[in-house]
C-alpha cells in the first residue's frame, strides 16, 4: 500500500510539471519582492527526493517511470561460472569431467566422500616374484655372498624386490646351502641371518622357515649325512643371536627321528655352561682365522697320519679343510724337516711322493713349494744341532725332488750351494791352527 502512494504521488508531481507555464527570462518588480519570501520546495526536488529513497526502483525517462534493473552491490550480473555454472549443468565443453582439476569432496557425510582421497601416495610396486624365480635368484646371491661375506650388500638386493610370503625362503635357502659347505660358510650363513632378521625377514617368517627345514630333515640327510647335528647347531646359534624365542626347542616335540636328534642338539648347546656365549663360536675359527700354532699342529697331526697311512687323497682332503692356501708353505716345511729328523728313505720317498701329488693337483703352487724350501735353508743351523747329518739327507731329499720334476733348478742350486758353505765352514773350524805341543826332550 505504501508503495502504491508513492506511485501516485510521483504521477502528481509530474503532471503539475508539465501543467505549469514557462516562466519569462525577466522578472517584474512584484515578483522580484515575492523572491523574499520563503521559498518553497520545488515539485521537481520532490520528486528526486521520492525517486532516491532507499528501495525505490523506478526512475524517470521522457516523462514515464522505468524500471531500474541496474544492480546496487557493483557486481556485474552475468551468468555464473561463465555460463557453465549452476544446478544440473555438465560445465563447458571443453571441460573434462573428473580430471586433475576435478573437486575433491572433503564433507564426511557427503555420499560422495571418500576417505582413501584425502591423503595418498603413489608409489611404484613391484610384482611379487614366484618361488622358483626367488630360489634362482638367492642361490646366486648367497654364493656371491660366500665369497666377499658383506651381508649389507645381500640385504640391499633384498631391499628391492617385493619378498611378501617368500620371506621365510631366506633362512631356509641360506641353511640349506651352508649344509653342503664347510665352516666358514656356516658362520657367514649364522650372521648373515642375525643381520636380516628385523629387517628383512620377520619373526613369523624367521620361525616359518626354521620349521621348513625340519620339516624337511630327512631329504637333507640323504645329501648330508650330519645335517640333523648341524641343524641342531644353527637354532641354537638362531636362538643365542635372538632370531628365535628361548621357547621353540620345547615347542616342537613332534617330529620324526632327525628332527629329534637336531632339536635335541640344539637343547644341549643351549643348556650347556655359558651357552649364550660359547655359541658365538659353534662353527670353530675357520682359514685364516685359526691361531698359527693350531695350523702347525694340525698339518703335523696330516703329516703323521700320512706316513702310517700312505693315502695321499686323505691328506689332500684334510689339507683342503684347513682352508688356508696361503700358509701351504709351513706343510713343505715341517715334511721336509720330518723326512731329515727320520733319516730313513722310506719317510723320504712318501714325503716326495705326497708333494709331487699336491704339486700336480695344483694346491701346492711354485711359490709357496719355494718358501718352504728356503725356510728349511735358513734354519738348517739349528736342525745340524739335533740332526747331525742333516746336510746330507737334505742333499738327497732335494735331488729326489728334482728327478720328480716339481723342484726348480734354481732352488736345488740354492741347497748344493748353502751346503757346501757349511761344509767348508765346519771343516775350517775343525782344521782350524792348533796349540802347540811342547815336547820334552834334550836341549841342545
Amino acid at each position: 500500500m505504501a508503495q502504491n502512494a508513492e506511485d501516485r504521488e510521483v504521477e502528481e508531481l509530474i503532471e503539475q510539471l508539465s501543467s505549469s507555464p514557462q516562466k519569462s527570462p525577466m522578472q517584474t518588480p512584484q515578483e522580484i519582492s515575492d523572491s523574499s519570501k520563503p521559498r518553497q520546495r520545488s515539485p521537481v526536488k520532490e520528486l528526486h527526493g521520492l525517486l532516491s529513497k532507499p528501495g525505490n526502483k523506478s526512475r524517470p525517462y521522457k516523462g514515464r517511470l522505468v524500471k531500474d534493473r541496474r544492480s546496487r552491490t557493483g557486481v556485474r550480473g552475468g551468468p555464473k561460472k561463465g555460463g557453465a555454472g549452476g544446478k544440473g549443468t555438465w560445465g563447458k565443453l571443453t571441460d573434462a569431467y573428473g580430471g586433475d582439476d576435478a573437486v575433491v569432496t572433503k564433507d564426511e557425510h557427503d555420499p560422495n566422500y571418500n576417505s582413501e582421497e584425502d591423503n595418498y601416495v603413489v608409489k611404484t610396486v613391484q610384482p611379487e616374484m614366484t618361488e622358483e624365480q626367488f630360489q634362482n635368484f638367492f642361490e646366486v646371491l648367497i654364493k656371491e655372498y660366500f665369497d666377499h661375506g658383506d651381508a649389507e650388500e645381500v640385504a640391499i638386493s633384498l631391499s628391492e624386490l617385493n619378498l611378501g610370503s617368500l620371506e621365510s625362503k631366506i633362512p631356509q635357502i641360506a641353511v640349506t646351502m651352508a649344509l653342503e659347505r664347510k665352516a666358514d660358510q656356516r658362520e657367514l650363513t649364522s650372521r648373515l641371518i642375525s643381520d636380516l632378521y628385523g629387517e628383512i625377514i620377520s619373526a613369523p617368517s624367521m620361525g616359518k622357515g626354521f620349521h621348513k627345514l625340519l620339516e624337511n630333515l630327512e631329504d637333507l640327510c640323504l645329501d648330508t649325512p650330519d645335517a640333523a647335528e648341524v641343524l641342531g647347531c644353527f637354532i641354537a646359534r638362531a636362538i643365542a643371536d635372538d632370531c628365535l624365542p628361548p621357547a621353540y626347542v620345547s615347542n616342537h616335540n613332534s617330529g620324526s627321528d632327525k628332527t629329534k636328534i637336531a632339536l635335541s642338539r640344539a637343547k644341549v648347546l643351549l643348556k650347556m655352561k655359558h651357552g649364550m656365549v660359547r655359541l658365538d663360536a659353534v662353527w670353530g675359527c675357520g682359514g685364516g682365522r685359526r691361531p698359527v700354532k693350531v695350523l702347525i699342529n694340525k698339518m703335523n697331526l696330516l703329516l703323521q697320519e700320512y706316513l702310517s697311512s700312505d693315502d695321499v687323497q686323505e691328506a689332500e682332503r684334510c689339507l683342503l679343510d684347513l682352508e688356508v692356501p696361503h700358509f701351504h708353505h709351513e706343510l713343505v716345511f715341517e715334511a721336509v724337516v720330518m723326512a731329515l729328523e727320520d733319516g730313513s728313505d722310506r719317510c723320504s720317498e712318501r714325503m716326495v711322493k705326497l708333494l709331487k701329488y699336491l704339486s700336480d693337483s695344483n694346491i701346492l703352487n711354485p711359490d709357496q713349494m719355494k718358501n718352504g724350501y728356503l725356510r728349511v735353508f735358513d734354519t738348517m743351523a739349528d736342525i745340524s744341532i739335533d740332526v747331525p747329518n742333516a746336510h746330507v739327507v737334505l742333499e738327497k731329499f732335494v735331488s729326489r725332488c728334482f728327478d720328480a720334476g716339481f723342484m726348480s733348478r734354481a732352488v736345488k742350486e740354492k741347497v748344493s750351494a748353502r751346503g757346501r758353505k757349511r761344509f767348508v765352514s765346519e771343516g775350517d773350524s775343525l782344521s782350524g791352527p792348533k796349540e802347540p805341543v811342547l815336547k820334552i826332550g834334550s836341549v841342545s
